[in-house]
């Protein structure tokens, strides 16, 4: 693996590990929705737990059992293929613990119905982690590269829509967040956001041979400010962790602005 990959995933590492460690001994049923070749998956596997990845390519998914073979959790990985908003039928309600949206709410039809049907699928009591493209990075990026039309135009779109590059074809990102809207999209779904972070504020940025000089200080650094203000919010992404609640609250509960990480 390239050790500059370590630095790209790590913040999201770190929160999935403090949600494994919640649970202590139990064995986890996870989802993947578009989990591709298991780049979560079989790690998560590989530590115990149950994880049913789900998405459209079938040679990603052969790529998975693959992989999950050769890792030795060819028994702890279900891959079935479907869209990301037909995962009410293909996953029992309230049946998950730990559900993995990765990169995809910018490529879906309907972010909304997608998250729904991942709120609509977690236990009460379990967890969300979704990533998500984050506006403020591209504008910046564009306009770094001297493109400033484009950084404009995409400063100006509605949800940061654009493809991911000037000269991608249609089939890019539909849209792109900052952390008030991805926040807004899990909370119409009933969820409550517990953490967000940025993810790879730096990583992409450095040159290679820097990153080669000393991989634990990058990552460790991504780390550091991954949860700062203004940092966080220009990274590439920003994660998203979302728990649906043990009980529905009353309206006077929901109209109160609970979630911990709206203040940060």
């Amino acid at each position: 693996m390239d050790r500059t990959q370590d630095a790209r995933t790590a913040v999201v590492w770190a929160a999935l590990r403090r949600e494994l460690d919640r649970a202590g001994e139990r064995t986890l049923r996870v989802l993947d929705v578009g989990g591709g070749t298991g780049g979560f998956a079989v790690p998560l596997a590989r530590s115990g737990h149950l994880v049913t990845v789900v998405d459209a390519s079938p040679d990603a998914l052969a790529a998975l059992t693959r992989r999950a073979a050769e890792a030795g959790v060819a028994g702890r990985v279900t891959a079935l293929q479907g869209d990301a908003d037909r995962i009410a039928d293909l996953v029992d309600p309230a049946s998950v613990d730990l559900v993995l949206c990765h990169s995809l709410l910018e490529v879906v039809e309907s972010p909304d119905d997608v998250v729904e049907a991942l709120a609509t699928a977690l236990r009460p009591g379990g967890v969300a982690s979704v990533l998500v493209a984050n506006r403020a990075a591209a504008v910046l990026a564009r306009a770094i590269s001297g493109q400033f039309g484009a950084a404009a135009a995409l400063l100006a779109a509605p949800d940061g829509e654009g493809s991911t590059a000037p000269h991608q074809p249609a089939g890019g990102l539909r849209r792109r967040f900052d952390a008030a809207s991805a926040s807004a999209l899990l909370r119409a779904a009933g969820l409550v956001v517990e953490e967000i972070h940025g993810v790879r504020v730096v990583a992409d940025l450095v040159p290679g041979s820097v990153a080669d000089a000393d991989p634990q200080a990058l990552t460790a650094f991504e780390v550091a400010v991954s949860d700062r203000a203004p940092y966080r919010d220009i990274a590439a992404q920003l994660h998203l962790l979302a728990r649906r609640p043990d009980a529905v609250a009353c309206p006077t509960d929901a109209a109160r602005p609970t979630d911990t990480a709206d203040a940060a």
